[in-house]
């Protein structure tokens, strides 16, 4: 049996011993095939992450290429030509991401049971397959700095979970050590440090515990302007009064999972906070605010005016505002500090055509992230429609419209295209109704089907009647920017778009055992 590994260098070995592969290209090659194990990956996809974008035009044959030198080092069955592209057959236990998966979720289905000692046992096994930082021979390509990321954080979960386990099992003062190298290395990461004050409380540290706190406090104020978390203050506050509930037996909650706004504009953050607040109106979940300033002569009027509007809010609000460093370093930068699901912006903050720096958000985010065109009015329309073609950007915006649909007790549609031929109208309903069954599925919520001509004319005329348009971005972004439809959508429908990106994180609707998943979608 062959077993694949990619948390490390990307290697295939078997009985006899490691197959020996070919360059960097079909090295790559092989990397995709796997981050996607058991789907179909499209040519087009190939090239474009092969190429960075940036495909030649013998971009075809190169890939096909790739594919014929690997299937000339691995069982030629291993990888199947399945329109539009091609799929690599992998079993559950020859793929080493796979095995850290199901230990770590069944890790934490016993942790939430009380067997920490198991528990325990079982994460430290997923973390030893761990050979140092994954896919790193191809750490310097492009599509692969999105993945490494992604892995690097679904392992930082399960460490959470391996030493929220031993804490559990009363061994605080072994951890302090290990604790405090780990929030030097990750100082904005709360988990780490509200378990690292649980341990040196534990240990009758109690002045050191506090002190973490207050370094936590400056450290995430000097960064973002932000306060801690209220289940990080709710700790400081326990130590203080040395609550009975800190003692052994008891464990770090998990933090709030949260949907992150920015705005450069006030009057554009009305039209977000009328998408997000919905979305974080129900536990456990916050609502992250950011207004980006260009004069920082501003801060203090804006930061009073921005705390009295979270106020207001039904949802639990945190805000930060603070002079603009670039618009994709701060995002990601508290995109990736706190657990966000999904990240909320203007289209008007970038270009048309796709900035740099949203390109580079769109890259590195790791959760979705929504580019909102438009008025938002919640009184007007028929409902959420989501135009839904299969790509991964069409299950994530199937994801959101279904996550608005849930909060806002609307109607949720589904719009297919379809040609003249039969056929395509066959396979078009069919794909539509998978979708509406994985909806249902999931969240009980129903999906109308409707079908378009497949004109930019057609769809705009199907969407008329919507009170907001989710719809999946271009697979091809990188080189079309938006698309051709997308951008018909924005500018000549009457009602709002949402453009949405899929992030590596899991989404919104994700059940808490995903954080240790690497890829989670309504479609799986």
């Amino acid at each position: 049996m062959l077993d694949f590994r990619i948390l490390g260098p990307i290697e295939v070995v078997e009985t006899d011993g490691t197959i020996r592969l070919g360059g960097p290209r079909q090295r790559a090659t092989l990397a995709i095939l796997l981050l996607e194990a058991n789907r179909v990956v499209s040519v087009e996809r190939l090239a474009e992450a092969l190429y960075a974008g940036a495909a030649p035009v013998t971009a075809v044959t190169q890939v096909q290429r790739q594919i014929s030198d690997l299937r000339k080092v691995l069982p030629k069955q291993v990888i199947e030509t399945r329109s539009p592209g091609y799929v690599i057959h992998v079993l559950p236990e020859q793929l080493d991401l796979n095995r850290f998966e199901r230990q770590a979720e069944n890790a934490s289905q016993l942790l939430v049971r009380g067997e920490a000692q198991r528990a325990a046992e079982l994460l430290r096994e997923a973390l030893a397959l761990w050979r140092g930082t994954p896919l790193a021979d191809l750490a310097y390509e492009s599509f692969a700095q999105s993945a490494i990321e992604r892995l690097d954080e679904i392992r930082l979960a399960a460490l959470e979970q391996r030493i929220e386990a031993d804490l559990a099992l009363g061994r605080h003062r072994e951890l302090v050590a290990e604790l405090e190298q780990l929030t030097s290395e990750q100082p904005t990461r709360e988990r780490f440090r509200a378990q690292l004050m649980f341990a040196l409380y534990r240990s009758g540290r109690q002045p050191e515990a506090l002190d973490v706190y207050r370094n936590t406090r400056e450290t995430l104020m000097r960064e973002f302007g932000i306060e801690p978390t209220p289940r990080l203050r709710e700790l400081e506050r326990a130590i203080l009064t040395q609550d009975p509930a800190l003692d052994l037996g008891g464990g770090v909650v998990e933090g709030d999972r949260a949907v992150l706004v920015l705005s450069a504009d006030e009057v554009e953050l009305d039209e977000l906070l009328a998408i997000a607040e919905p979305l974080a109106s129900t536990e456990p979940r916050e609502l992250i605010v950011a207004r980006l300033l260009a004069d920082e002569s501003a801060l203090a009027t804006t930061a009073a005016s921005l705390t009295a509007r979270c106020a207001s809010l039904s949802a639990n609000a945190r805000s930060a505002v603070f002079t603009i460093d670039g618009l994709a370093r701060d995002t990601v930068r508290l995109a990736s500090t706190y657990d966000v699901e999904l990240v909320l912006l203007g289209l008007s903050q970038v270009e048309d055509a796709l900035s740099n720096e949203l390109a580079e958000i769109l890259d590195t985010s790791p959760a979705d992230v929504a580019l909102l065109a438009g008025h938002v009015d919640a009184a007007r329309g028929d409902g959420v429609f989501v135009p839904f073609g299969g790509s991964e950007h069409d299950w994530a915006a199937l994801e959101l419209g279904a996550w608005l649909a849930l909060r806002t007790k609307a109607p949720l549609r589904l719009v297919g295209t379809t040609a003249d031929p039969r056929r395509d109208r066959r396979d078009a309903s069919r794909l539509l109704a998978d979708a509406s069954l994985s909806v249902q599925r999931l969240v009980g919520v129903g999906a109308e089907p409707l079908l378009a001509d497949p004109t930019e004319d057609g769809l705009v005329a199907v969407v008329e009647s919507a009170t907001l348009v989710v719809v999946g971005i271009s697979p091809r972004w990188r080189g079309e920017g938006i698309g051709a439809v997308r951008r018909a959508l924005v500018k000549h429908a009457a009602p709002p778009t949402l453009l949405v990106h899929r992030g590596p994180r899991p989404g919104g609707l994700a059940p808490r055992g995903s954080r240790t998943r690497f890829t989670w979608s309504i479609g799986v």
